[in-house]
């Protein structure tokens, strides 16, 4: 039925106004409590043999959703209702900006994918922080806190832009990611040069302990899957000796060839960041590269390309503790989340791991032995 909705409706909206829409239908419903209880009932059952245990947290299961989504904080209740076992928002930047101009974001339907220049539009950190201060749970959801650089401040100004995002925000965060793959903020990347990133991950870490005293916030990196093999390596050192607790791997590709794209010239010439089915086979190759350089000292969390329960398992599987869709979920629908979990607990059901902890990076141990 959603397959047959979106063709009829979603896909004859321009993409951006079909997302504010559907976001607005789900928050209404998080909203209703009979509603919401009928519909986390049918979209996000428990598997007890998915419980996960990651960054000193403990999860329902090892699949969320993606920054990119819920950019301000304002659906959290309403995406765990649909079965997400943590949300990460954002991404948030230390002042509020509009993004890019419109017309910004792009459906790749033939790919399954899209290509979006959003530009990181949001409220700004302190008008996110306030109102996740405000914020009464519903549902029991682990929030991840994506930030990322103010387009206005220059590069060489940018470790006391996230460092104004984190005092704001590492107090309502359950993690907190930096993220500096966005395609879509000029010099954003040059800042995943380990010369760069040292600096600015070591202000951010103090800013979180400063901040937050009563526990140890866990803090992470978001990398793009444009990185040259070598620079991934460098990341995942640096990530070691700095004592970061994960990898987000990945972010959005500005490459556009060899990804198998079926979609006409005019839309596949965008520029913007690529996300969901093409991204697939690089993301799960930055992933295992990196899991055969860290292995279990810090948490690696798969996103990119995962469409359905297998790729979920290929990511658990190549070193990923955490998976995460965006994505796919516009063009599976509300029941996205469900058929993940379903999927994961047939696959472990089915292989020779006791638990879905140890499934994680055994392929990438086998490669690797």
């Amino acid at each position: 039925m959603y397959k047959f909705f979106f063709r009829l409706v979603f896909q004859r909206m321009d993409p951006e106004q079909a997302h504010y829409l559907a976001f607005r239908w789900i928050r209404l419903a998080a909203r209703i409590p009979v509603l919401r209880t009928f519909v986390a009932a049918v979209l996000a059952p428990r598997y007890k043999e998915l419980r996960t245990e990651a960054l000193g947290l403990r999860m329902h299961g090892p699949f969320g959703l993606a920054a990119g989504f819920d950019k301000n904080a304002v659906a959290i209740d309403g995406m765990s209702m649909l079965g997400f076992d943590h949300v990460e928002i954002g991404t948030v930047t230390g002042e509020p900006q509009p993004g890019n101009p419109k017309k910004r974001l792009f459906r790749l339907v033939a790919d399954r994918a899209l290509i979006n220049r959003m530009g990181f539009n949001n409220e700004g950190s302190a008008a996110v922080a306030a109102r996740l201060a405000a914020r009464r749970p519903v549902f029991r959801t682990t929030v991840g806190v994506n930030i990322g650089k103010t387009k206005v401040v220059p590069e060489a100004e940018a470790a006391g832009d996230y460092v104004k995002s984190t005092e704001h925000l590492a107090a309502h965060a359950d993690y907190l990611v930096v993220n500096v793959s966005s395609p879509n903020t000029p010099g954003l990347r040059n800042l995943q040069a380990t010369e760069a990133l040292r600096p600015l991950l070591g202000a951010v870490r103090e800013a979180a302990d400063r901040t937050v005293t009563g526990r140890r916030v866990p803090l992470l990196v978001k990398i793009a899957p444009d990185l040259a093999d070598e620079d991934v390596d460098a990341v995942a050192d640096l990530a070691v000796e700095l004592g970061l607790d994960g990898i987000i791997a990945t972010n959005t590709t500005i490459a556009r060839d060899g990804l198998g794209l079926k979609s006409s010239p005019t839309l596949t010439g965008e520029t913007g960041g690529l996300s969901g089915a093409p991204l697939k086979a690089r993301s799960l190759e930055v992933l295992g590269r990196l899991y055969a350089r860290v292995g279990d000292r810090i948490t690696l969390v798969g996103v990119g390309g995962i469409d359905n329960a297998e790729d979920a398992w290929q990511r658990i599987l190549a070193g990923a503790t955490l998976v995460q869709g965006y994505s796919a979920f516009i063009y599976e629908g509300p029941f996205y989340a469900r058929a993940i979990h379903k999927g994961l607990a047939a696959r472990l059901a089915a292989s020779p791991y006791a638990t879905l902890a140890e499934a994680v990076g055994a392929e990438t141990r086998k490669a690797t032995a």
